[in-house]
Order: structure tokens, then sequence, then C-alpha cells
């Protein structure tokens, strides 16, 4: 699935597509350059869960967890110094029923798992103004179907 996203506003518009599929334990791998707009698209999701707090980029942090049903876990990996993320306790996130949104996910090749929604999201000739070049494609058979949701929802309008 690839378009176009012209605004802030519709970055989080799809956010709240996304609310309408996925489901407790579902994993989102977000890619893009810093500023692209993967945090503005978790906000867009929690805001659809009803979270009224603030929603940051985790970079400093690595973590952001926001407190709706079910939680959302927010990484951000551009900051690690290792591949290896065994000792940060991940696992133990992604085995729970939220659902975790992952930017910089090329970081922790190998110890993240192989099946996930991907949004890769780009700068249109590097111009942080313009308009954001989506795509979203899914790996693995349940992320098909959350993608096939997606599709119908985005070509919706709703």
């Amino acid at each position: 699935m690839h378009f176009t996203v012209y605004s802030e506003k519709e970055m989080q518009g799809l956010g709240a597509k996304l609310a309408q599929v996925l489901q407790p334990g579902d994993v989102v791998y977000l890619l893009g350059n810093l500023g692209a707009g993967k945090t503005t698209l978790v906000r867009g999701f929690a805001r659809a869960c009803a979270y009224t707090g603030r929603v940051t980029s985790p970079t400093f942090t690595l973590m952001n967890i926001y407190e709706t049903d079910p939680p959302i876990y927010h990484f951000d990996f551009y900051r690690l110094e290792s591949t290896d993320l065994s000792d940060l306790g991940l696992e133990d996130y992604l085995e729970r029923a939220g659902i975790s949104f992952i930017e910089w996910p090329e970081l922790g090749k190998g110890s993240l798992p192989q099946e996930a929604l991907v949004v890769s999201i780009s700068l249109t000739d590097d111009d942080y103004d313009r308009e954001r070049q989506v795509e979203i494609y899914a790996r693995g058979d349940q992320y098909e179907k959350r993608l096939e949701g997606l599709i119908q929802y985005v070509t919706a309008g709703d």
C-alpha cells in the first residue's frame, strides 16, 4: 500500500485508522528519517485510543508507555549503541497484550520479531515542510489481514 500524506493532521488520521485494525500483541515497525512523522502517527493512534496526555518521541528515553486499552508501547532505538536488545527486556513488552510501535527497528535486527506491520515514511525532496510518501506492508499472515483492513478504511475515507 503506497500513498501520499499531505499534512500532520493526515498523518495523525492514518494513526487513527491503524487503531481500527491493530490487535493486542501487534507490532508496528516505523521507518523514516528523523522528523519524518513517525511519532505523529503514534500520536494519532493514541488519540484514537482515547489517550489525552502528551505523546512524544522516546528518542532519549528509549520507550514511552501510554496507558490505554490495550496499552501502547512506543520504542525508539535511534540512540542505541548496540544491536543486542536482550539486556533491555524488550521481549517482556512484546509478549504482553499491548501494541508496540518501534522506531528504527533496523538497529535491533535479530532481536525483534520477523512478523510485523511495517510503515515506511519518506520525505519529499528532503523537504520537511512538504508531503510525505507512506508505504505500508505486512510481514506475516496476521499482518496481511491487518493491512487488508487498513486498506478498506483508507479507501473508504472514514
